[in-house]
């Protein structure tokens, strides 16, 4: 028999690695605001929002196939069905009408709530129960990504914000019940079926949506090609096998680094200013990321 010691010694490697998988999500999604702001311009929002889940869905299907996978089990279904709700359709649409009219900075201010509500998600859909220290810290969290709103002037309301705020209410769903999913699919798994499911009414919604009337850029298609294959496939790799080792809602708080990553993208990607203040909301929002990781 093991002993306590090794087997709390076992957990915390388990969710140490984790973070480090959830971490590696999370840079992947840090560059998906500013190529997406890149491509909406010439491809329009919508054809950006259905158009990056036709790819990915064919390069799941393709995995799935070559791998000779077997269809989910039906209870997994409605599982499978609440992460494309959240992530494939919700969260890409939502993000890309958002980035018509705001900043790729001002939507990764918005987006940096997506830690809080991805918890509150975990303990509704996924009953997991964090310690109250932890919801503590996930407020301080939630301040902290208020207080970068404002020094990065993104703190009053624009249009593009009910876009954003739906967005985050979409991924909750869609990364927690991942995240259980994950635990019994393993993550390439759940995002490949959900992908593949999905497909039919995302070609579908892309031969509806407006098409652009010129070719878009070079670094238009980069950008596309980016959120499609990285932000909506390979990411979630990484990000849902953190999710089911190191927990919904704990290793969901790595997401916190996300928008200081994305300022810093944009800033360099976009020209979009990033100044002294910034820089100190940004290291304080790392700061409470490391506090919800000692929280487990």
């Amino acid at each position: 028999m093991k002993s306590s010691s090794n087997v709390t010694g076992l957990e915390t490697k388990t969710e140490t690695s984790g973070w480090w998988w959830a971490a590696l999500g999370v840079l992947c999604f840090s560059f998906t605001l500013p190529a997406t702001r890149l491509a909406v311009p010439e491809f329009g929002g919508y054809t950006v929002g259905f158009g990056r889940a036709v790819v990915a869905a064919l390069l799941a299907l393709a995995l799935l196939v070559a791998r000779r996978e077997r269809l989910p089990e039906r209870r997994h279904w409605r599982g499978l069905g609440l992460v494309a709700l959240g992530v494939v359709f919700g969260f890409p649409v939502m993000t890309s009408l958002a980035l018509r009219t705001v900043p790729s900075s001002h939507g990764a201010v918005v987006v940096g709530l997506l830690p809080a509500a991805t918890a509150v998600s975990a303990v509704l859909l996924t009953r997991e129960r964090p310690r109250p220290i932890f919801w503590l810290v996930c407020a301080l969290g939630v301040a902290a990504v208020l207080w970068f709103a404002a020094t990065t002037g993104a703190g009053h309301l624009e249009t593009g914000d009910l876009y954003l705020l739906l967005a985050v209410l979409f991924a909750a769903v869609g990364y927690a019940e991942g995240g259980r999913l994950a635990r019994e699919l393993d993550g390439w798994r759940v995002v490949s079926w959900a992908l593949v499911f999905s497909l039919p009414l995302a070609l579908l919604a892309t031969l509806l949506a407006p098409w652009p009337t010129h070719l878009p850029s070079p670094g238009a298609w980069l950008a596309f090609g980016y959120v499609a294959v990285v932000s909506m496939f390979l990411g979630f790799f990484a990000w849902y096998r953190g999710l089911a080792l190191g927990g919904v809602a704990r290793a969901g708080q790595v997401q916190l680094m996300q928008p200081v990553l994305t300022v810093i993208w944009s800033a360099l990607l976009l020209g979009e200013v990033l100044d002294g203040r910034t820089l100190l909301a940004a290291l304080l929002v790392v700061v409470i990321a490391a506090l919800s990781r000692l929280t487990r």
